[in-house]
């Protein structure tokens, strides 16, 4: 019982987080863990995706009433990333994720700094696609993002916010609403697997979503209310927490390749300065 409230407070904050510029897994796999070592993986993932997306569910909800939707570019991108993330699912049964740990590391560390070195970055909403070309590249990063998310996860919310603002031309708030309907999209296809193999414990998984959901309200709540830089800020926050997270998971305590991924860093923020 104790360990189901430590979830329980675990899955708030993480849906508060993860409703805002997305990162929740960050705080709520690594407690699913802690608290139920005795539980085989896939039930543990089965558990903790269940609880995620009501939370990101609720997030959606709640943005689609407030913050106009681009649905155009958003559907397809969903129906492309619903397909891939299950087809990413079934990939990972085959290949080895800790291959691209490396690769999202580097890209996680260039989001950061450019977010932080660009300070109007997601400040204003100014689309730059027509219509045409937002369903196209919405149909292409779907597949991709789907994929990944699928195949490997960390990080899915808050590429596809840079990516939105980015590549689309939409503020914070837009883009954190159209990574929601995204991340229902891909996170759904993962749930349909592991509900159909009896990977979900709803005796953990349904108190920690109704714990998600109320995060996530307050969480969008804020954002709405504080506006497009606090959404930057945290969004910040949350990347360097997980660019923490993948350095320890890449390289533990081999300072060597820290030192050589330190020198690279500086390297291309001397080459920017």
């Amino acid at each position: 019982m104790e360990n189901i409230l430590y979830l329980c407070l675990f899955a708030f904050m993480a849906g508060f987080i993860d409703s805002v510029v997305g990162g929740g897994g960050l705080i709520q796999l690594p407690a699913l863990l802690v608290f139920l070592p005795n539980v085989p993986l896939p039930a543990v993932f089965g558990t903790g995706k269940f609880a995620g997306i009501a939370g990101t569910t609720a997030a959606m909800v709640r943005y689609v009433r407030t913050v106009k939707i681009n649905y155009w570019a958003i559907l397809p991108a969903a129906g492309s990333a619903f397909v891939f993330s299950f087809l990413g699912a079934r990939a990972l049964s085959h290949l080895d994720a800790g291959m691209l740990k490396p690769l999202i590391l580097v890209l996680l560390v260039l989001v950061a700094v450019y977010t932080f070195i660009k300070k109007d970055f997601g400040a204003l909403h100014a689309p730059k696609l027509t219509a045409s070309k937002e369903r196209l590249y919405g149909l292409l990063i779907g597949a991709c993002i789907g994929f990944y998310d699928g195949f490997f996860g960390p990080g899915t919310g808050s590429f596809l916010i840079f990516i939105f603002i980015g590549l689309f031309g939409f503020n914070f708030l837009a883009a954190s609403a159209a990574a929601k309907v995204v991340n229902v999209a891909t996170n759904l296809s993962a749930l349909l697997y592991f509900g159909y193999k009896g990977y979900i414990l709803y005796e953990i998984a349904v108190p920690m979503a109704l714990c998600s959901i109320l995060g996530s309200q307050l969480g969008t709540r804020t954002a709405l209310k504080r506006g497009v830089g606090f959404v930057r800020v945290l969004f910040l926050v949350v990347v360097s927490g997980i660019i923490i997270k993948f350095t320890y998971d890449t390289y533990g305590a081999d300072s060597g390749e820290l030192t050589k991924l330190a020198t690279t860093v500086q390297q291309w923020l001397g080459r920017k300065g």
